[in-house]
């Protein structure tokens, strides 16, 4: 089933994505949509509910799962989470959602489970205290929130950043996937493993 919004991303025989871009900071929002049965998950209730509620009830969507705490990519779960939406969050981010709300935990190395599909959820700390990147399973689609760009790492100037655990975190967590690996970063354009790997050294020599 084709998105009637034209916001089909990427797709193969098991899966679709789906990309709008949203709100004053470009977030993407991605919703990840099993064809075997229909369910759906959005990625990142950036901003722009009312567009991310007509994309969820087109698509199947049971549920949201956020990369990170920062504000930009938390403002719509409240009106998410009224619709009737399960929000689940890292516990070292779920402080940052005090004022939305969020209703589970994502820990490290767990399966969540999208219709027939599998996401693995993978603690990738720096950008903030509980980023976590979401990698499909049997599929080359690594969802990596602000951890990892075309060209970089993401921020870590905000508190609670740190510049050091975050190239850790490339280095050991995400640097160990294939070179085709597609990336779809929070913001911005996607990218690959096999394009971002080789520049690690050139970024902690730069510093950022």
């Amino acid at each position: 089933m084709a998105s009637p919004l034209g916001t089909l991303h990427y797709f193969d025989h098991r899966l679709e994505v789906h990309r709008v871009v949203v709100g004053p900071y470009a977030n993407n929002v991605f919703v990840v949509r099993c064809k075997h049965t229909g369910e759906a998950v959005l990625i990142d209730a950036a901003n722009e509910h009312e567009r991310l509620l007509e994309l969820c009830q087109a698509l199947g969507v049971k549920s949201v799962l956020e990369t990170h705490g920062h504000h930009d990519h938390i403002q719509a779960i409240p009106a998410m989470r009224e619709a009737g939406y399960s929000v689940a969050v890292s516990h070292d981010d779920a402080g940052m959602l005090k004022d939305v709300g969020y209703d589970v935990f994502l820990d490290d190395t767990q399966v969540v489970e999208v219709g027939k599909l599998r996401f693995d959820v993978i603690h990738n700390p720096g950008h903030t205290a509980g980023s976590v990147s979401f990698k499909v399973h049997d599929a080359p689609l690594l969802f990596t929130g602000d951890t990892l760009f075309p060209g970089g790492p993401g921020a870590t100037h905000f508190p609670g950043s740190s510049f050091d655990t975050i190239i850790e975190s490339l280095d050991t967590r995400l640097f160990t996937f294939p070179g085709n690996t597609v990336v779809l970063p929070g913001h911005g354009v996607d990218t690959t493993i096999s394009m971002e790997r080789p520049h690690l050294a050139e970024w902690v020599a730069r510093g950022w």
